[in-house]
């Protein structure tokens, strides 16, 4: 780094990084140099002569922190650089709290508890109060608490609100005031905090103890918050009052990127920040440096829908670029397929790896669609942020019940699911039976089904019968599982074990999440059995089972030391930028997400907007939008309307395909030879109304209904070209075989070829 950083900074930025004293709020703009002006600023205050300790900045990431010392290192030396106040909020307010302990009745070196020594203690004290676990969700309870404190309620506090206390009333969960009272004495004998107080302590001593406050008031001559808009209640108030004395407070971020509110995120504090300090300076980073002026300029015209919103005019001096494509699929599956296929060729054509890539959805159970495309294609990824779908608890605790079923032997799947959900089967039962399995040098099941002839030891007749409850209801899905289909199987089986009431009753965000997982796997037995019916290959649970396990397959490769796509979710995304970028599932009720709709409010709406101005501004070079016509939800095929995201895009920035593939196939045509199109400008007539929504128009007028009327089977013929309801259209290569055993080879672009049994097919004939 050159010793005149100065010279690098365009006349925004160079304002904003010189004029350091009074309140500063830095607008960033997607892709302008945030992090360029923070750190330069931090750096051009310690060239003037500002001590390192009399300067605090705060930040939302380690890393964040650590590149940006790093970067002021380089500037003024890290012997200087070392003595900044620097760090992330939980990290600086531990530090305070750790010198200032005794005032608090805490020890200096008090643990900090993480989310699942917290969800570990609340379960001891819903367990200790004889409340019943499946009212008292330790994550639903832990979420409350978690509220509570980000909000600065005390449990006296919480438990002298008729308001809150009615709310948890109208949960069925009136005892959560005396859980928190207890979870937060335990915490304290224990001497510990979990990462909520880190925030909530700090304020009660700033409150409590003015000349504590005071004493850093002393000390800290500049304060500086990164992600501003990100900020909660309890950091916004902690903030405030260190910067009461001197009033040199310099807060960075982006109210058109504030998309944290689930986690108690207040846009407000950046929108307000003009009434906080009314002497203020505002600078306006709007030049984007990332994306090209194509993505900067379609983004902008999202984002001007929100009222919300501090006005600046964000652009962009790159090239102009390529339009934004609009990928419409007929299904979701076919979705995944064009996504990747747009990958492959674009590979081919421009050169790029799989690491310039990234696939963005709303929801981490959408992964799963483009995870079995991209394995098609044998095109490496990795899930950001996240588990592969297959690897996810929820979805390995389903798969384990259907490897059990499908196969009793199977130790592993039945040490995993034995006592989940619980059933009163603990740890000292199974080793019993593993004990006893061993001596036998037999499974661990044929144990259970023979245990009155093993006289395995020391169990008592209650445990007996509650092995014997779980034996008999393996068998009932062994018995399902033969004379049924795997998706009906898989039905029984998740809905008997409890497992689907399980995750639907558990409203945290990570029960919601794991529900919505369970159902998208559910989604792809659903399909395999269609496949199965429709070509007349064997469709059982074992026979998906089989298939699966070859998906299932890690890579052995280190994944530091492969190229791969990268799939996330949006929110994951946030701070990243690929040079092509996939915004998928861009359906409403799912993006807008429908949590998101029930809600019914135009603050939502907006923070969803905002989602996919982020989404979109990650795109360096190339950005695609897509959505599917039709996608699976809970087993049933559901019709979807494109998101209204899509019409509020101004026209001249997107491209849409001409049609769906071209009409001249051939049987052995190569399938690059039938990709997508993009030919013609989106025309607003066609996809907007006085809602701002897309027309029915925009789904086909075949599917502008749940029933799908397809032709009989006898006039499917040879060289037609036929629509079939998963996918798409298709054209009829051969005929073979009499009715009603007739079968039909079918290419379809998106799928290749695929011979069906017409009497169960479903075939619509086009042309």
């Amino acid at each position: 780094m050159p010793v005149n950083y100065l010279s690098e900074l365009n006349p925004s930025q160079y304002e904003a990084v010189v004029r350091t004293e009074g309140p500063s709020l830095i607008i960033a703009g997607a892709g302008s140099g945030k992090t360029r002006v923070l750190t330069y600023r931090i750096a051009h205050l310690l060239k003037q002569g500002v001590r390192p300790s009399t300067i605090l900045a705060l930040t939302f990431t380690n890393k964040a922190a650590r590149e940006m010392k790093e970067r002021i290192s380089a500037v003024v030396g890290e012997n200087t650089a070392r003595f900044l106040w620097m760090g992330t909020f939980h990290s600086i307010f531990s530090r305070i709290l750790r010198t200032e302990h005794e005032i608090l009745g805490y020890p200096s070196n008090f643990t900090i508890y993480d989310s699942d020594d917290s969800r570990s203690l609340i379960r001891s004290i819903i367990k200790d109060f004889d409340l019943d676990d499946k009212t008292y969700k330790p994550n639903v309870v832990a979420g409350r608490i978690s509220m509570a404190k980000n909000n600065l309620l005390t449990p006296v506090v919480y438990a002298n609100s008729p308001e809150i206390r009615l709310v948890d009333k109208n949960m069925r969960m009136s005892a959560i005031a005396e859980i928190y009272k207890e979870y937060a004495k335990r915490l304290f004998l224990s001497g510990a905090m979990d990462f909520d107080d880190l925030l909530l302590k700090t304020n009660i001593l700033f409150r409590d103890y003015p000349e504590i406050l005071n004493k850093y008031l002393d000390r800290f001559d500049y304060i500086l918050v990164d992600e501003y808009q990100d900020t909660n209640y309890a950091q916004y108030l902690i903030i405030k009052k260190l910067a009461s004395k001197n009033n040199n407070i310099c807060v960075v971020g982006d109210d058109a990127q504030s998309i944290y509110s689930f986690r108690g995120a207040r846009i407000e504090n950046i929108l307000n920040f003009k009434s906080d300090y009314p002497d203020h300076k505002i600078f306006k980073l709007e030049q984007n440096y990332r994306s090209s002026q194509t993505i900067v300029n379609a983004a902008n015209s999202i984002i001007a829908k929100n009222k919300r919103q501090i006005p600046k005019n964000v652009f962009s001096e790159k090239e102009e670029g390529k339009p934004i494509k609009v990928l419409s699929a007929l299904t979701d599956n076919e979705e995944g397929f064009l996504v990747v296929q747009e990958i492959a060729e674009t590979q081919l054509r421009d050169h790029y790896k799989n690491a310039d890539y990234a696939i963005l959805y709303r929801t981490n159970a959408q992964s799963r669609i483009f995870e079995e495309a991209l394995r098609k294609r044998n095109i490496a990824y990795k899930i950001y942020g996240g588990l592969s779908f297959y690897q996810r608890k929820e979805i390995k605790d389903l798969l384990a019940y259907f490897r059990l079923t499908t196969n009793p032997a199977d130790n592993e799947a039945l040490k995993r699911i034995i006592n989940f959900p619980a059933r009163g089967i603990g740890d000292t039962t199974l080793e019993k039976l593993e004990t006893a399995a061993n001596s036998a040098e037999t499974s661990v099941w044929n144990v259970i089904s023979k245990l009155e002839e093993n006289n395995v030891p020391a169990l008592n007749k209650g445990t007996i019968t509650k092995l014997l409850s779980f034996y008999n209801l393996v068998l009932r899905f062994q018995k399902a599982a033969l004379e049924q289909d795997a998706f009906s199987a898989a039905k029984i089986i998740a809905n008997e074990t409890g497992l689907l009431k399980e995750f639907y009753n558990d409203k945290s965000p990570e029960g919601v999440s794991r529900y919505e997982n369970t159902q998208e796997l559910l989604n792809a037995i659903q399909e395999f059995s269609l496949n199965a019916l429709e070509t007349g290959e064997p469709g059982k649970l074992e026979n998906y089972m089989a298939d699966v396990a070859l998906l299932t397959d890690q890579d052995s490769d280190k994944e530091e030391d492969r190229d791969k796509v990268t799939l996330m979710t949006i929110h994951s995304a946030k701070g990243l930028e690929f040079k092509n970028v996939f915004v998928v599932g861009l359906e409403e009720n799912l993006f807008p997400s429908l949590r998101q709709e029930q809600k019914q409010t135009d603050d939502s709406l907006e923070e969803e907007r905002r989602l996919f101005y982020v989404a979109l501004t990650r795109a360096k070079e190339n950005a695609w939008l897509s959505y599917a016509s039709q996608r699976y939800r809970f087993g049933n095929l559901d019709f979807c309307n494109p998101s209204r995201f899509l019409s509020e895009i101004d026209e001249k920035y997107i491209l849409v395909p001409g049609s769906s593939f071209k009409t001249n196939l051939q049987k052995d045509r190569d399938l690059d030879e039938t990709s997508f199109h993009f030919n013609r400008p989106i025309k607003k007539s066609l996809i907007t109304n006085q809602n701002n929504q897309f027309l029915r128009k925009s789904v086909p007028e075949n599917q502008q209904n749940n029933s799908f009327e397809a032709d009989a089977p006898e006039k499917i013929l040879q060289g037609m070209t036929v629509l079939h309801q998963r996918f798409g259209e298709g054209k009829v290569i051969r005929i073979e075989g009499k009715m009603p055993d007739a079968k039909a080879t079918v290419f379809f672009p998106a799928h290749g070829q695929k011979q069906l049994l017409l009497k169960f097919a479903k075939l619509k004939i086009i042309a």
